[in-house]
């Protein structure tokens, strides 16, 4: 899967994302300035962006103890982003919290990248283009601005995805391993290429080797980490313990129900009708017949996003990598002329831009 030179509809693709960021990022330093508040630090020194940064420089082993006696230890992040913020601002003369920045933005010109090839090969160039588009203005598609892990888990979950698309399984196994060192969420990334592996060998009777070995190297890197966690606390369910703590054990959505009983009637039917038009594309991607392991990940990504006792407003975000759930729209608005799409895809980027600065010039996290 040699990566060429880019072609017109690739360039479209990138262009077309790299577009919908500098909306996002323009609308946010309008906000900013009207409020006089920092735009720049409320993308790279809020929220989990700190637990980053604080692990890049000083490693792990800082915890907070919160005044219900909850503790919060930084062992809950994933190693790879500090990883690569502490390596970049060794060699570039920016600071730990700008490496991670940069690191984020480039990450997101990738995953629009392996995005489009993927929608490119199920559904054409036009569809993956679109797909690339709309998956930067997602709703929370400000976090691809920031110096959070979604950006990288992307990349490397699409060029990951799209490697056993073209049988290159060892490729996707490396790529996989890569993504468990970033987020949980490659647990459905690793589940994506096991049930496509498992699939095949009852189909095929066989398993090719490469297969094998894909299949095989794929949860190294989630299992390293949560290996390191168990050793360095000496407990084998140590990390899980750490998840727990901060509010993100499994439920299998008690915590959503808790949620939605709680609020307002309106408010209670609306987000019901938004999870109900989840589902709605979730059948959509089904009855499109996307491939195994884009359908096994997007769903996945869905199902762990859901069953989580996590704090409601995050769950949007922890959805965002599931870019399969785009598809059908991509390809329902590849068939509209440039003209209608244009506007319309500007529009979605002008109203993900206009909740994104007033999400992070507000006091609660993404």
């Amino acid at each position: 899967m040699p990566l060429t030179r880019p072609d017109r509809s690739t360039l479209a693709a990138l262009g077309g994302y790299a577009a919908t960021r500098v909306v996002g990022l323009v609308v946010l330093a309008v906000a900013a300035a009207a409020t006089g508040e920092d735009g720049l630090h409320r993308l790279k020194g809020r929220w989990d962006s700190v637990w980053y940064v604080r692990i890049a420089e000083h490693g792990y082993g800082y915890q907070v103890t919160l005044p219900n006696g909850d503790v919060h230890s930084d062992l809950a992040f994933f190693p790879l982003l500090p990883a690569l913020e502490r390596g970049l601002s060794a060699v570039l003369p920016v600071d730990v919290a700008t490496a991670g920045l940069l690191v984020s933005w480039t990450a997101g010109l990738a995953a629009a990248w392996g995005i489009f090839r993927c929608g490119d090969h199920v559904a054409g160039r036009r569809a993956g283009v679109l797909l690339a588009v709309l998956w930067g203005v997602y709703p929370t598609a400000f976090v691809q601005s920031m110096a959070y892990t979604e950006t990288l888990f992307t990349a490397f979950a699409a060029w990951s995805l799209y490697a056993v698309l073209r049988g290159r399984w060892i490729l996707a196994g490396v790529l996989c391993s890569a993504a468990g060192l970033t987020r949980p969420t490659a647990a459905a990334l690793i589940a994506a290429l096991g049930i496509t592996a498992l699939v095949t060998l009852v189909r095929d009777r066989r398993l090719p080797w490469s297969t094998l070995a894909g299949v095989l190297i794929a949860p190294l890197g989630w299992l390293a980490y949560v290996a390191y966690v168990g050793v360095r606390q000496g407990s084998p369910t140590a990390y899980f313990d750490v998840q727990a703590a901060w509010g993100n054990s499994i439920d299998f959505g008690v915590a959503l129900a808790t949620f939605i009983a709680g609020l307002p009637w309106p408010a209670a039917l609306g987000l019901c009708a938004a999870l109900a038009l989840l589902g709605w594309l979730v059948a959509l991607c089904v009855r499109q017949r996307q491939p195994l392991p884009l359908l096994v990940y997007t769903i996945g990504v869905v199902f762990v996003s859901l069953v989580g006792a996590a704090y409601f407003g995050s769950r949007p975000r922890l959805m965002m990598p599931a870019f399969g759930l785009l598809l059908p729209p991509a390809v329902a608005l590849a068939r509209v002329r440039t003209r209608i799409a244009v506007p319309v895809l500007a529009g979605l980027a002008l109203a993900s831009g206009a909740y994104g600065a007033f999400t992070l010039l507000g006091s609660g996290p993404p």
